[in-house]
């Protein structure tokens, strides 16, 4: 393969030209050489280098060190850059096995899901928006509002507090503005 301007080796990689221009001023991936014009000019083994450094970014690996681990290719620095992306790799899986083992815990609980959901009812709410100051009519607007930009929502928010189908059927009827029956 010949000489390949900026554009090709941009496509031929899939990574923006911006992205190897950043490299290039980070000292990544300086061009093998330049055009008459003064456009850089990359070899192949400038897309070797290329596909180096994304398969260390794909890794997690930071900027600064893929440029000591090509820098010194197979020294000791480039090893320990590894075996610590691999600790932080190994703390970040078990961080997730831990939240995955609490997520099944809780899902477990077949009372937390009959029982806890419904903490907040309809009463509950009602004192809660009253606290707040806001009046019956400040509370219908809430509900128009509510059943005018997000009905789905709505209809699952007047579940959640319990309310049964008839008057939920209510409610919303009233905040479209329809009269109650």
């Amino acid at each position: 393969m010949g000489k390949m301007t900026i554009g090709a080796l941009a496509r031929a990689s899939g990574l923006s030209r911006s992205t190897l221009l950043y490299y290039d001023r980070l000292g990544l991936l300086p061009a093998a050489a330049r055009s008459i014009s003064g456009y850089r000019l990359y070899s192949s083994g400038d897309a070797d280098r290329l596909a180096q450094i994304c398969l260390h970014r794909q890794m997690g690996i930071s900027l600064r060190e893929i440029g000591t681990i090509l820098g010194a290719p197979g020294a000791n620095a480039a090893v320990e850059i590894l075996r610590r992306r691999l600790r932080t790799l190994d703390r970040s899986i078990e961080e997730m096995r831990n939240q995955q083992r609490c997520i099944v815990e809780i899902l477990k609980q077949d009372s937390l899901q009959d029982k806890e959901i419904n903490v907040i009812n309809k009463k509950r709410w009602v004192e809660i928006m009253r606290a707040a100051g806001l009046s019956e009519e400040d509370m219908h607007n809430w509900h128009t509002q509510f059943e005018k930009m997000e009905p789905e929502a709505h209809q699952e928010f007047l579940e959640s507090l319990g309310i049964k189908e008839a008057e939920i059927r209510k409610i919303r009827e009233f905040s479209r503005g329809k009269k109650q029956a």
